[in-house]
């Protein structure tokens, strides 16, 4: 059932990286040639049934081929609107009533989505179930002892409330909307908490999207035996500070799960962006701290 839109509103006017160009072949050289920047205004909203598309695509962007039911997902999201938001632009009309349900856009678009989901509390439903499924195999796969041992007392232990945060958004979104999202997150989880429900985290997990950069260049015979250590690059700047907090992580590469066109003939001098995983566990009293980070990190 669809909610009131109740508005977040974030930081106005932040700067969007405009990557297209005209695709009027007939533009004379005066026409937009991609690359500038345009000022956009976005706002927080409670996730409402007319999202769903919109949540599902960021949610199948963040975990592509796994076996998860992104549908049944993007719904728990939806239905617990008290906590939680999604970004969306600014309305222009600001006649638009809020509280009017007929004023919302069925269409517009979802640029962003930061949220909490329950493992412990949920863990009878399906797709949570087979969250806690993918984070104990991939933990057994790719993490050391003490985090296979992490993962496994978190989720097996019925005692101990973990939390999995969800920090997704397109690419050209700036990091600058984290900030009040994950401060709006923190007061809605404090005053669910103070209403007896079940948000109080002794963990929280966080899977993070990042590519890794491998110079395709020949290397020099001194060299050739050396392996570069690759660059890495966060899909999402402030997630990194989260690192700094955790306690335990691991990460797995994506490459063959997904379909961001990768693949092709590389020259020399080209380098390649492999899509990773990197999964963070942190004690949930650290969030503030994690957020604090996040609001220095921007400032500068």
């Amino acid at each position: 059932m669809s909610v009131p839109s109740k508005k977040r509103v974030l930081d106005p006017k932040k700067k969007v990286e405009a990557d297209s160009s005209s695709d009027d072949s007939s533009s004379d050289e005066d026409d937009y040639k991609g690359g500038e920047q345009i000022q956009v205004e976005f706002e927080g909203r409670i996730p409402v049934d007319s999202d769903f598309h919109g949540i599902k695509q960021l949610l199948q962007q963040l975990f592509l081929k796994t076996h998860l039911n992104i549908s049944d997902l993007a719904e728990l999201i939806i239905k617990q609107n008290y906590v939680g938001s999604v970004v969306k632009q600014c309305d222009d009309n600001p006649d638009s009533d809020d509280d009017d349900d007929d004023s919302m856009n069925v269409d517009d678009d979802v640029f962003g989505i930061t949220t909490v989901i329950n493992l412990t509390d949920k863990r009878s439903m399906g797709c949570v179930s087979q969250l806690r499924d993918l984070l104990k195999e991939h933990s057994s796969k790719h993490g050391d002892d003490r985090t296979i041992a992490k993962v496994k007392q978190l989720l097996d232990d019925e005692t101990k409330c973990t939390g999995l945060l969800i920090n997704e958004r397109f690419v050209n979104i700036p990091p600058q909307v984290a900030v009040p999202l994950l401060m709006s997150l923190r007061k809605e989880m404090d005053k669910a908490k103070s209403r007896n429900m079940p948000f109080n985290f002794e963990y929280l997990i966080l899977i993070c999207k990042l590519y890794k950069v491998d110079s395709m260049k020949k290397k020099s015979k001194k060299n050739k035996n050396k392996p570069d250590e690759p660059a890495v690059i966060w899909s999402n700047a402030e997630e990194e500070v989260f690192e700094e907090v955790a306690d335990c992580k691991f990460e797995f590469c994506v490459k063959d799960d997904s379909d961001s066109g990768l693949g092709g003939k590389w020259h020399e001098d080209d380098t390649e962006m492999t899509p990773w995983r990197k999964v963070l566990i942190f004690h949930a009293s650290k969030l503030d701290e994690a957020i604090e980070k996040v609001t220095n990190l921007i400032q500068q």
